[in-house]
């Protein structure tokens, strides 16, 4: 393969992995109302079971694959990632009862946490910084394809053929990819498109953590993309259940719905962000913070849109453009945290970012949504989702304002640590 077509290669394979992450990560989203039925579960355990639980492992590992991947082979630890989270995922279809499929997906959040944090490492070592953006917005948008697939593949196996088959056909194909990455990927040299890093392997977390502590920019976007998160996981992980007990849309007609409305605005609103700050962030980098701000507030009146519409075209869009200009700030955001560090740090950059977007994130958000939804059932019966997913909604204003107070040390932080 020519050399100038080894990082795009890459970069589509690392992407593929990704689509799988969330294909398997989310599957339980598109199935949870099966599950629930089948099993006796409130909303609260729902809310355990798909972030809280998840995140906790997801965030714990997180940490230490880090570390191991800022000092040996990335692409080695991401191809075992992607063989253990696929195997989890597989036996989640064999659960009885709740604390096995807890167990399951405890499994599938403990081999997730060494997927994203060496991609991000890799991605940032074969491009340079002013196209970093947007290979890593490229790398978002995965996401949202694997959120598409999941949706339609998970809505119509579970009402075809029941929510457990569902979990042997998306987590099986992952073991294959695990080969293609460990075959197919050469380890990149860290730094290579850095001038004058520092690459030495002897980075300590203590340095690394010393380091972010010092940069008021980094600990502001951790926390604006915690807070978009938590907004974002709490609506997402319920809007199938919201759409089924509000609705009265069956599985089938769930996933479509949402694999065109999220999985397609999110995908085209991740990279568009993560282009477009590359484009006008050239001349002012507070850019990369300042697309987060604005997309978030955005997003606000388009999910209210979702949550009180009986249009289903008009849901279909308030759906779509939440998640368009909701997830602005990711791509950008990445990159800037790549770029404020020395490569030696990036992995655990990464990990630390994703500890606070997750915990934060996946594991407040679902659970909180589904103990609220709990609380107000008395009152509002099966509308109770409607009213705890508007009060979810409001989560934005915070990350919002957490990336603009980003965009005011931005500029100081790359001038000192750069």
């Amino acid at each position: 393969m020519p050399k100038t077509r080894i990082p795009h290669y890459t970069l589509v394979l690392l992407s593929i992995v990704y689509v799988f992450n969330f294909i398997d990560r989310q599957i339980l989203v598109i199935l949870q109302e099966s599950i629930k039925q089948d099993m006796g579960l409130s909303d609260s355990q729902l809310g355990l079971m798909t972030g809280f639980t998840f995140a906790i492992f997801y965030v714990s590992a997180g940490i230490p694959i880090a570390r191991l991947a800022d000092k040996s082979n990335r692409r080695n630890i991401i191809a075992w990632s992607i063989a253990i989270w696929s195997a989890m995922t597989a036996i989640s279809g064999l659960a009885q009862n709740f604390w096995q499929m807890l167990l399951a997906r405890i499994g599938v959040g403990i081999g997730e946490a060494g997927g994203s944090p060496p991609t991000h490492s890799i991605i940032s070592d074969i491009y340079p910084a002013n196209k970093r953006g947007t290979a890593l917005a490229f790398y978002t948008a995965a996401i949202y394809v694997g959120i598409m697939v999941g949706y339609l593949v998970g809505g119509w196996i579970d009402q075809n053929y029941g929510w457990r088959f569902a979990f042997f056909v998306v987590g099986l194909p992952g073991l294959g990819i695990a080969l293609l990455v460990r075959y197919t990927i050469s380890e990149p040299t860290r730094g290579q498109q850095d001038l004058n890093a520092q690459t030495s392997n002897e980075s300590s977390l203590r340095e690394t953590l010393t380091a972010l502590r010092g940069m008021r920019s980094f600990v502001f976007l951790a926390l604006g993309s915690g807070l978009a998160s938590f907004s974002s996981y709490g609506s997402g992980n319920f809007m199938p259940s919201f759409l089924s007990r509000s609705h009265g849309m069956e599985p089938t007609d769930i996933g479509i719905l949402l694999a065109f409305g999220a999985g397609i605005g999110g995908g085209i609103g991740a990279f568009f962000a993560g282009w477009l700050a590359d484009r006008i962030g050239q001349e002012n980098k507070r850019w990369y913070a300042w697309l987060g701000c604005i997309g978030q507030l955005i997003a606000i009146p388009f999910g209210l849109l979702s949550l009180y519409s009986d249009n289903m075209t008009l849901i279909a869009i308030g759906i779509g453009m939440t998640t368009f200009f909701g997830i602005w700030y990711l791509g950008p955001v990445l990159a800037m945290a790549q770029t404020l560090v020395s490569p030696n740090m990036r992995a655990m950059t990464s990990a630390i970012l994703f500890f606070v977007l997750n915990l934060i994130g996946l594991g407040g958000g679902p659970l909180a949504a589904g103990v609220m939804s709990d609380m107000l059932a008395d009152t509002y019966g099966i509308e109770s989702l409607r009213y705890s997913l508007t009060i979810m909604a409001f989560s934005s204003v915070g990350a919002a304002a957490c990336f603009y107070w980003a965009s005011r040390f931005l500029m100081e932080d790359l001038k000192k640590y750069n």
